[in-house]
Protein backbone atom coordinates (compact mmCIF):
# COMPACT_ATOMS: atom_id res chain seq x y z
CA UNK A 1 0.00 0.00 0.00
CA UNK A 2 2.69 2.16 1.20
CA UNK A 3 4.37 1.96 -2.59
CA UNK A 4 1.42 3.09 -4.65
CA UNK A 5 2.01 7.26 -4.55
CA UNK A 6 5.80 7.15 -5.64
CA UNK A 7 4.67 5.12 -8.79
CA UNK A 8 1.68 7.14 -9.89
CA UNK A 9 3.49 10.76 -9.24
CA UNK A 10 6.48 9.23 -11.37
CA UNK A 11 3.86 7.95 -14.00
CA UNK A 12 3.31 11.70 -13.76
CA UNK A 13 6.63 13.37 -14.78
CA UNK A 14 6.87 12.53 -18.47
CA UNK A 15 3.79 13.89 -19.74
CA UNK A 16 4.02 16.84 -17.25
CA UNK A 17 7.96 17.46 -19.26
CA UNK A 18 6.49 16.81 -22.36
CA UNK A 19 3.36 19.76 -21.59
CA UNK A 20 6.45 21.55 -20.89
CA UNK A 21 8.92 21.15 -23.77
CA UNK A 22 5.87 21.89 -26.10
CA UNK A 23 4.92 25.27 -24.18
CA UNK A 24 8.59 26.28 -25.05
CA UNK A 25 8.55 24.94 -28.26
CA UNK A 26 5.40 27.00 -29.04
CA UNK A 27 7.01 30.18 -27.29
CA UNK A 28 10.54 29.66 -29.45
CA UNK A 29 8.40 29.28 -32.34
CA UNK A 30 5.96 31.98 -32.18
CA UNK A 31 9.62 34.79 -31.11
CA UNK A 32 10.88 33.66 -33.93
CA UNK A 33 7.88 34.36 -36.03
CA UNK A 34 7.23 37.82 -34.49
CA UNK A 35 10.79 38.60 -34.99
CA UNK A 36 10.54 38.55 -39.16
CA UNK A 37 9.87 40.19 -41.39
CA UNK A 38 7.22 40.15 -44.02
CA UNK A 39 9.08 39.58 -46.83
CA UNK A 40 6.44 39.22 -49.73
CA UNK A 41 5.68 42.68 -50.83
CA UNK A 42 6.35 42.47 -54.53
CA UNK A 43 7.97 44.44 -56.05
CA UNK A 44 7.72 43.46 -60.10
CA UNK A 45 3.90 43.56 -58.96
CA UNK A 46 4.80 47.54 -57.80
CA UNK A 47 6.30 47.95 -60.66
CA UNK A 48 3.18 46.83 -62.76
CA UNK A 49 1.14 49.05 -60.57
CA UNK A 50 3.19 51.90 -61.22
CA UNK A 51 3.01 51.12 -65.00
CA UNK A 52 -1.12 51.23 -64.56
CA UNK A 53 -0.78 54.25 -62.63
CA UNK A 54 0.93 56.33 -65.47
CA UNK A 55 -1.66 55.23 -68.06
CA UNK A 56 -4.31 56.13 -65.60
CA UNK A 57 -2.55 59.74 -65.53
CA UNK A 58 -2.89 59.39 -69.32
CA UNK A 59 -6.78 58.50 -69.55
CA UNK A 60 -7.71 60.70 -66.80
CA UNK A 61 -6.46 63.67 -68.70
CA UNK A 62 -8.06 62.90 -71.46
CA UNK A 63 -11.40 64.44 -71.02
CA UNK A 64 -12.23 67.24 -69.20
CA UNK A 65 -14.53 67.14 -65.81
CA UNK A 66 -13.90 65.73 -62.12
CA UNK A 67 -16.72 62.80 -62.97
CA UNK A 68 -14.04 61.34 -65.40
CA UNK A 69 -10.78 62.03 -63.29
CA UNK A 70 -12.47 60.57 -60.21
CA UNK A 71 -14.04 57.43 -61.81
CA UNK A 72 -10.55 56.62 -63.15
CA UNK A 73 -8.18 56.95 -60.58
CA UNK A 74 -11.16 54.87 -58.45
CA UNK A 75 -11.20 52.10 -61.24
CA UNK A 76 -7.07 52.24 -61.40
CA UNK A 77 -7.31 52.47 -56.94
CA UNK A 78 -8.97 48.72 -57.51
CA UNK A 79 -6.81 47.85 -60.25
CA UNK A 80 -3.86 48.00 -58.06
CA UNK A 81 -5.41 46.50 -55.09
CA UNK A 82 -5.81 42.89 -57.25
CA UNK A 83 -2.60 43.27 -58.66
CA UNK A 84 -0.50 43.69 -55.74
CA UNK A 85 -2.79 40.94 -53.71
CA UNK A 86 -1.68 38.87 -56.66
CA UNK A 87 1.61 39.41 -56.26
CA UNK A 88 2.16 39.41 -53.20
CA UNK A 89 0.51 35.94 -53.04
CA UNK A 90 2.39 34.76 -55.53
CA UNK A 91 5.57 36.10 -54.11
CA UNK A 92 4.63 33.68 -50.63
CA UNK A 93 4.17 30.87 -52.69
CA UNK A 94 7.15 31.10 -54.67
CA UNK A 95 9.19 31.54 -50.98
CA UNK A 96 7.00 28.84 -49.44
CA UNK A 97 5.94 31.78 -46.75
CA UNK A 98 2.66 31.54 -45.55
CA UNK A 99 0.81 35.02 -46.15
CA UNK A 100 -0.98 35.36 -43.17
CA UNK A 101 2.26 34.55 -40.82
CA UNK A 102 2.03 37.06 -37.86
CA UNK A 103 4.00 39.70 -39.95
CA UNK A 104 2.10 39.06 -42.70
CA UNK A 105 -1.24 39.78 -40.31
CA UNK A 106 1.05 42.86 -38.99
CA UNK A 107 1.73 44.42 -42.28
CA UNK A 108 -2.27 43.36 -43.46
CA UNK A 109 -3.47 44.96 -40.00
CA UNK A 110 -1.39 48.46 -40.17
CA UNK A 111 -1.58 49.27 -43.90
CA UNK A 112 -5.81 48.80 -43.54
CA UNK A 113 -6.88 51.58 -41.65
CA UNK A 114 -5.30 54.71 -43.47
CA UNK A 115 -6.98 53.32 -46.69
CA UNK A 116 -10.31 53.06 -45.28
CA UNK A 117 -9.86 56.24 -44.17
CA UNK A 118 -8.62 57.39 -47.66
CA UNK A 119 -12.18 55.55 -48.92
CA UNK A 120 -14.00 57.35 -46.59
CA UNK A 121 -12.82 60.76 -47.11
CA UNK A 122 -12.96 60.70 -50.80
CA UNK A 123 -16.78 60.36 -50.47
CA UNK A 124 -17.02 63.22 -47.63
CA UNK A 125 -14.36 65.32 -49.25
CA UNK A 126 -16.30 64.72 -52.63
CA UNK A 127 -19.32 65.93 -51.19
CA UNK A 128 -18.17 68.80 -49.54
CA UNK A 129 -16.68 70.45 -53.27
CA UNK A 130 -13.03 69.85 -52.08
CA UNK A 131 -12.04 67.41 -54.53
CA UNK A 132 -8.97 69.12 -55.49
CA UNK A 133 -7.24 67.78 -52.22
CA UNK A 134 -8.16 64.25 -52.89
CA UNK A 135 -4.74 63.61 -54.91
CA UNK A 136 -2.48 65.13 -51.42
CA UNK A 137 -5.15 63.03 -49.56
CA UNK A 138 -4.90 59.73 -51.24
CA UNK A 139 -1.06 60.15 -50.91
CA UNK A 140 -0.59 60.99 -47.90
CA UNK A 141 -2.39 58.16 -46.00
CA UNK A 142 -1.46 56.05 -48.64
CA UNK A 143 2.30 56.55 -47.85
CA UNK A 144 1.06 56.62 -43.94
CA UNK A 145 -0.11 53.09 -44.55
CA UNK A 146 2.50 51.86 -46.17
CA UNK A 147 5.03 53.27 -43.52
CA UNK A 148 3.25 51.49 -40.70
CA UNK A 149 2.89 48.41 -42.53
CA UNK A 150 6.42 48.72 -43.54
CA UNK A 151 7.41 48.66 -39.91
CA UNK A 152 7.18 44.90 -40.39
CA UNK A 153 8.90 44.26 -43.51
CA UNK A 154 12.06 45.51 -44.94
CA UNK A 155 13.87 48.64 -44.41
CA UNK A 156 13.13 49.90 -47.56
CA UNK A 157 8.72 49.75 -47.38
CA UNK A 158 8.57 52.36 -45.08
CA UNK A 159 11.29 54.53 -46.68
CA UNK A 160 8.85 54.32 -49.91
CA UNK A 161 6.28 55.32 -47.38
CA UNK A 162 7.66 58.45 -46.14
CA UNK A 163 8.09 59.14 -49.99
CA UNK A 164 4.54 59.31 -50.68
CA UNK A 165 3.58 61.08 -47.23
CA UNK A 166 5.82 63.95 -48.55
CA UNK A 167 4.95 63.90 -52.11
CA UNK A 168 1.03 63.92 -50.68
CA UNK A 169 1.91 66.79 -48.38
CA UNK A 170 3.03 69.14 -51.33
CA UNK A 171 0.96 68.53 -53.37
CA UNK A 172 -2.07 70.00 -50.95
CA UNK A 173 -0.22 73.23 -51.29
CA UNK A 174 0.02 73.24 -54.36
CA UNK A 175 -2.83 74.39 -57.33
CA UNK A 176 -5.76 71.66 -57.79
CA UNK A 177 -4.23 71.96 -61.36
CA UNK A 178 -1.12 70.12 -60.46
CA UNK A 179 -3.01 67.15 -58.59
CA UNK A 180 -2.73 64.93 -61.94
CA UNK A 181 1.02 65.15 -62.29
CA UNK A 182 1.46 64.23 -58.20
CA UNK A 183 -0.82 61.48 -58.75
CA UNK A 184 1.89 60.35 -61.57
CA UNK A 185 4.82 61.30 -59.93
CA UNK A 186 3.47 59.51 -56.32
CA UNK A 187 1.44 56.21 -57.84
CA UNK A 188 3.44 55.98 -61.10
CA UNK A 189 7.07 57.15 -60.21
CA UNK A 190 7.34 55.93 -56.91
CA UNK A 191 5.79 52.83 -57.41
CA UNK A 192 8.04 52.34 -60.51
CA UNK A 193 11.13 53.38 -58.31
CA UNK A 194 11.20 51.21 -55.06
CA UNK A 195 9.36 47.94 -57.03
CA UNK A 196 12.83 48.16 -58.98
CA UNK A 197 15.02 48.34 -55.62
CA UNK A 198 12.50 45.63 -53.86
CA UNK A 199 12.70 42.81 -56.99
CA UNK A 200 16.05 43.03 -57.41
CA UNK A 201 17.05 43.37 -53.31
CA UNK A 202 14.58 41.10 -52.06
CA UNK A 203 13.55 38.27 -54.77
CA UNK A 204 10.88 39.91 -56.60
Amino acid sequence: MACGSPVRSRSRKPAALDAHAMDNLRFIRETMESATSFTAVPGWGGVLMGITALLATVVASRRPGLEWWLVTWVAEALGAFAVGAVAILRKARRAQTPVLSRPGRKFVLSLSPPIFAGAVLTVVVYRAGLAGLLPGIWLLLYGAGVVTGGAFSVRVVPMMGLCFMLTGAIALFCPAAWGNWFMAAGFGGLHLIFGIIIARRYGG
